[in-house]
């Protein structure tokens, strides 16, 4: 099987599984965004200027709940981000009320990569943002609080970009005991 059948057969998946009528009719309303299930869940990809916007209407359409955000560095990857970026801020929403699961696929590019916060509109986006800042470098507009989560608040770079130097940093933690 050819990889564009397997595309193929893997959204047939998606439509099959679907989403309920109601917040498939929502995700049919949001400007500039395409939907591209992918392996039988509902998935749509978006630009990082529309994502506050459509982060309010898919909270009041019922996804109540924001389960993970990670970043993501196609960087050197051959077939490169689906939506034309190097970076990618992917997120995971739940719908309690509807048993429905959505994946939002957020393309951000550049050295620099911004995407607005939505921790005004799911709190539990705050530690999911500050890590992806803290790994990806990437900006999260209007976030309270963007700090370092995971690296030393000394560190320099975002050690899960593709084109961090692996190795060529000594790991040496602020407040760590030095050899005599």
């Amino acid at each position: 099987m050819s990889k564009s059948e397997a595309r193929e057969e893997n959204n047939k998946l998606g439509e099959a599984q679907g989403l309920p009528d109601e917040l498939g009719a929502v995700l049919a309303r949001i400007s500039g965004a395409e939907r591209v299930d992918q392996y039988g869940q509902a998935v749509i990809a978006i630009d990082a200027a529309a994502w506050a916007e459509v982060a309010v209407q898919l909270k009041e359409a019922g996804f109540e709940s924001l389960v993970d955000m990670c970043g993501v560095d196609y960087q050197g990857y051959e077939a490169g981000s689906a939506l034309g970026t190097r970076f990618e801020v992917v997120v995971n929403l739940i719908s309690c009320s509807y048993g429905a699961r959505l994946r939002v696929r957020i393309g951000v590019d550049g050295e620099a990569p911004v995407c607005p916060s939505v921790c005004a509109v799911w709190p539990g986006a705050n530690w999911f943002e500050r890590e992806a800042f803290d790994m990806f470098g990437i900006e999260f507009t209007g976030h309270p609080e963007l700090s370092r989560i995971l690296m030393p608040d000394d560190w320099s770079g975002h050690p899960l970009r593709k084109d961090f130097a692996v190795g060529a940093i000594p790991v040496q933690f602020s407040g760590a005991p030095r050899p005599q």
